[in-house]
């Protein structure tokens, strides 16, 4: 494990960097140097994937909270997300892709968000600039994006999502039905939205899904990957 630098993307990652399988893991509102985040890091790592976590807020994360805090207005997330939209994130993302396909030469590059990363799963997925992508209740996801989704999808899906909802659900499947694509969709009872990065350890139940997600996640990325 170690921290390197991406033309000023700070960056956390793990494995062994002569792996040829990359996993990319876009992380949620409250960024890689969470410790939740690089904990996922380095689980996916010890399954024999190099994996990359970078910085996609420029040092500005939000500070942890509980997930009902934040969205009970304990900050003030919509100034937030004003400052870090699609015209700012996803040139980040591009960019550090672009460095591990240029640095690692990868046979194999999967992708996993979590919450607000899921957006831009989603997105390199439906322009083919990854294999395979996972998300786990993901948030801000347009209709038309998923529309352009064929490649494999896993999604991991919290019962009570305001965000995610079950129409939500419902109309995602529907579209990835559709196209044909190869998806599969968990949802997972007792549990709510953020619950596969930074459940409560004290709930059983939340953690019995957060495991399930994360090796479900890994068998399909093993799938693929072959």
């Amino acid at each position: 494990m170690c921290h390197a630098d991406n033309d000023t993307v700070s960056t956390y990652v793990s494995g062994d960097k002569t792996c040829k399988k990359i996993i990319f893991l876009i992380t949620d509102v409250f960024g890689h140097v969470l410790s939740n985040a690089q904990l996922l890091a380095d689980d996916f790592a010890a399954q024999g994937y190099y994996v990359i976590v970078p910085d996609l807020f420029n040092g500005d994360a939000i500070p942890w909270m509980p997930f009902s805090e934040l969205a009970g207005g304990g900050f003030d997330l919509g100034t937030w997300l004003g400052k870090h939209g699609l015209e700012v994130t996803e040139p980040i993302v591009e960019k550090v892709l672009g460095h591990i396909k240029e640095d690692f030469s990868p046979t194999f590059i999967g992708a996993t968000g979590y919450c607000f990363g899921a957006k831009y799963v989603v997105r390199l997925l439906g322009s083919k600039k990854i294999d395979v992508g996972a998300i786990s209740h993901p948030s801000f996801v347009d209709d038309s994006e998923v529309e352009l989704v064929t490649s494999p999808l896993i999604i991991s899906a919290a019962e009570t999502d305001p965000i995610f909802t079950v129409e939500g659900r419902q109309k995602t499947e529907a579209i990835l039905t559709k196209n044909k694509a190869t998806y599969e969709i968990t949802v997972y009872s007792g549990v709510v939205h953020g619950f596969a990065v930074r459940g409560d350890p004290e709930q059983p139940q939340t953690m019995y899904a957060k495991e399930r997600a994360f090796f479900s996640q890994v068998a399909f990325f093993n799938f693929h990957a072959k």
